[in-house]
């Protein structure tokens, strides 16, 4: 009897397979990182066919290290980093250029290009996004201007396109020889091309963009079967049937199915996800409307995000770059060598401001710097950019919602930092409150494959395997965290404008 299932964790640093009982505990992973592949300034880019070993490699991890077989194996759900681009040849199986992340910036000129009509939310009322470098749209354009001979295929019909859901999929599905080229709701809402109501392609949009609707996957549900694992495979025959982007697939972990319920995950950026039910609501306030999920063919539910480009990726760069740090778990410890930061406040704008800025021209900045600031200071200016970026979006969520969150509900790896947690639920001034399973991204994504071929038979199963593992109450007076508030929004401030065309084009 089949009494686990699988899920394929694809996200922006590694590939990971995890196993999961019934009850939503982990059994067994895999894990292995690939290369971050930095080619200029503010590009980032990923090597699809590594992916695609590491995905293979860490199924047979997971299986060994549970002396578990394809037959112990109910279903396969996928979850992946949603924004990053993948092109490639049908027929052959290889990208025409590495994957586009979603944190790369080279198509801004792209961005200006398409809003020079209309301005950057010339289709947000229909796609629920704005212009911006962060979706995948753009990648697509990049790479069929760019890549000697990519238009003429795309034209011809042999290139297609996919977020790595859809990348992992065909391939796990077949590759060349009939693999199932799909995507769920959740993944189609963050290319700028999906029509929030139908859930369909926008021809018009299409045309507008340049992009063969050729290379697109079919849009699918969330949760539905979409193939079986091809022979070669140590899963073979058994069935793919869950597909979520990583934030929706951790809010989903969260079992927060209903209206009013969200999550925040803390990875390589920070994405907060508030259920709006079936109500698609425009956010006024810098977020973006997005599909939360869709079951088989019930109604879509639709949520507000807000996403934060650089929050874990921030104490990387600190790791890699500065070398200040030698892991990423030694942060806390340095932060704790002081007892606040000194006066110093470090916007990550790395990549832009995303929300609620969604400034492009924005770049990093350490600000408030005296001779008294030290390294602990700056490692715990570190832990708090991603706390106060938290709070500015919480703020856009409260005020677009007309509801104020009363608890915040938390997963991902940095939650792990109990000095970080108690300074959010502070400068929140609610509860943060983190689950027994943490993996709750993993987790999405299984449930929906289990839901789609019987393994969980409902919803309320999967309210019952959710465990609270730790809360944490505000402890900071009021007058403190609205003067750290306000000295984080004139520190946000110095990063405007930085970029312009010389910097751009430098």
């Amino acid at each position: 009897m089949a009494d686990y299932v699988v899920a394929i964790d694809q996200g922006t640093t590694s590939t990971r397979a995890i196993i999961f009982d019934k009850s939503g505990s982990i059994v067994s992973s895999g894990q292995l990182e690939h290369e971050q592949i930095f080619p200029k300034a503010g590009w980032v880019e990923h090597d699809p066919i590594e992916i695609w070993n590491n995905t293979r490699e860490v199924i047979g991890q997971a299986l060994s290290k549970a002396d578990l077989t394809r037959h112990d194996i109910a279903a396969v759900g996928i979850t992946n980093q949603r924004e990053t681009a993948v092109v490639w040849d049908k027929n052959t199986g290889q990208p025409v250029y590495n994957a586009i992340v979603w944190q790369d910036t080279r198509t801004q000129p792209i961005v200006d290009r398409l809003a020079a009509d209309g301005g950057v939310e010339r289709f947000k009322q229909i796609v629920g996004l704005p212009l911006a470098t962060y979706f995948s749209g753009t990648k697509i354009v990049w790479i069929l201007e760019n890549v000697e001979g990519a238009r003429e295929k795309a034209e011809a019909g042999d290139l297609l396109f996919g977020t790595t859901d859809s990348w992992v999929l065909w391939n796990l599905t077949g590759g060349p020889d009939g693999g199932v080229h799909a995507t769920d709701v959740t993944n189609a809402s963050r290319t700028l091309f999906m029509d929030l109501e139908t859930l369909s392609w926008r021809d018009d949009i299409l045309e507008v963009f340049g992009v063969p609707k050729s290379m697109l996957p079919e849009i699918k549900s969330s949760s539905e079967v979409y193939g079986q694992v091809e022979a070669s495979s140590l899963l073979r025959e058994v069935p793919v049937a869950g597909i979520l982007g990583d934030q929706q697939a951790a809010t989903f972990g969260q079992a927060a199915f209903d209206t009013g319920e969200s999550k925040n995950t803390y990875g390589t950026g920070n994405f907060l996800i508030f259920n709006t039910g079936e109500e698609i609501v425009h956010s006024k306030n810098g977020l973006l409307t997005t599909l939360g999920y869709k079951l088989g063919d019930a109604a879509p539910h639709y949520a507000l995000e807000g996403s934060i480009a650089v929050t874990g990726s921030l104490v990387q760069w600190l790791r890699d770059n500065l070398g200040i740090i030698k892991s990423a778990p030694e942060i806390e410890d340095l932060a704790k060598t002081v007892d606040d930061n000194g006066g110093a406040y470090f916007v990550p704008a790395f990549s832009g401001l995303f929300a609620p800025y969604w400034r492009s021209d924005a770049r990093g900045a350490l600000v408030g710097l005296t001779r008294y600031v030290n390294k602990g200071h700056i490692a715990r200016a570190v832990l708090e950019a991603t706390a106060f970026q938290t709070r500015e979006v919480l703020e856009a969520v409260n005020a677009d919602s007309g509801v104020d969150l009363t608890e915040l509900k938390v997963d991902g790896g940095m939650i792990a930092n109990n000095t970080l947690m108690q300074f959010q639920a502070d400068i929140l001034g609610v509860p943060v409150v983190r689950p027994v399973v943490a993996e709750t991204t993993a987790l999405g994504a299984a449930y929906a494959a289990g839901l789609a071929t019987g393994f969980w038979e409902n919803l309320d199963d999967l309210r019952k395997n959710w465990q609270e593992d730790s809360r944490w109450t505000p402890q900071m007076d009021e007058e403190e965290r609205d003067r750290q508030i306000r000295l984080w929004k004139k520190a946000v401030t110095r990063t405007f404008d930085w970029v312009d065309d010389d910097v751009r084009n430098a």
